[in-house]
């Protein structure tokens, strides 16, 4: 199997990994999907995800993520891999060399994040299932004004799972909830973006090219602002001072955005909570103890 003959029979991918005809090296590829290099006849490599074999594939996931990348995928927007099989048992992509971080590429990637952006999307939500990390993520479209679609679909689902998880004390529980009772507060309310809607730092791969790429987007109509906050998550995406300086040179951002980062943080670090539990209790209360003033 050489890549011209797998994009024209995608569907036979399974099979040729099922009867080990493909060389196959298992890679680093985060904590949710099982990951490999695959590497064909003519050299070509693939990025190959696909869900641990113990459990059945939620359903959508894999052509969930291929639907986001295509629609993230615009002129003069960041560059993002080439879906070449999507199924719902994997997702293999365009493999990419891993590089370093530099100063060009975090002003390119600040110019073209804000391109993205600017193309919009119909509504908030999506027009395929959601999922954030293992979790469902309702992209039910909605013509609600932000502030309240963000409280009702982006925050609270995960603050209840959370609950559930015991990963929250009554006290965090309570101080949440009054945040969300609250948040039209916070202002900042805008038409929906086109976002990547999962852009923590390990979603963002320098590659050897000189540019950033966007990978495994959680892609939805949100706010801009979210993508930009979620950069600044666990330690902070390198050069990310480059990355903003040149966004707001391309599309500037409204005034109180930086005292609304925790707010859009909050949607991880909710996440975090109901996937992983108390070690993200503390993140989860210091945002929001931050916007209540606290």
């Amino acid at each position: 199997m050489d890549l011209a003959y797998l994009r024209s029979h995608p569907h036979h991918l399974p099979t040729f990994l099922k009867h080990q005809r493909i060389r196959e090296t298992p890679v680093a590829g985060g904590s949710i999907a099982a990951a490999s290099r695959l590497t064909l006849d003519d050299g070509a490599s693939l990025f190959v995800k696909s869900w641990p074999e113990s459990t059945p594939t939620p359903e959508g996931f894999f052509t969930t993520e291929a639907a986001g990348i295509e629609w993230l995928r615009i002129a003069g927007g960041p560059p993002l891999p080439e879906v070449l099989v999507a199924l719902p048992e994997l997702l293999a992509l365009e493999w990419l060399e891993a590089g370093e971080p530099t100063s060009e590429g975090a002003e390119r990637f600040g110019r073209q994040l804000a391109v993205l952006h600017r193309a919009g999307a119909p509504a908030f939500g999506a027009e395929w299932p959601g999922y954030i990390g293992a979790l469902p993520q309702d992209n039910t479209l909605s013509g609600q004004p932000w502030p309240r679609w963000f409280a009702e679909h982006r925050l609270l689902p995960y603050l209840r799972l959370s609950v559930d998880g015991g990963a929250l004390s009554a006290a965090d529980v309570a101080a949440t909830e009054r945040l969300i009772n609250q948040i039209e507060v916070y202002g900042g309310a805008e038409p929906p973006s086109r976002i990547h809607g999962d852009l923590w730092p390990g979603n963002l791969f320098w590659a050897t090219d000189g540019r950033a790429w966007l990978i495994d987007p959680a892609a939805h109509g949100g706010h801009r602002e979210t993508d930009l906050a979620q950069l600044a998550l666990f330690g902070g995406v390198p050069e990310l001072g480059r990355i903003l300086a040149a966004y707001q040179e391309e599309w500037p951002l409204a005034d109180g955005w930086r005292e609304r980062v925790p707010l859009h943080q909050l949607h991880l670090l909710l996440v975090h909570t109901a996937l992983f539990g108390t070690g993200y209790r503390s993140a989860v209360r210091a945002a929001v103890d931050t916007l209540l003033g606290g």
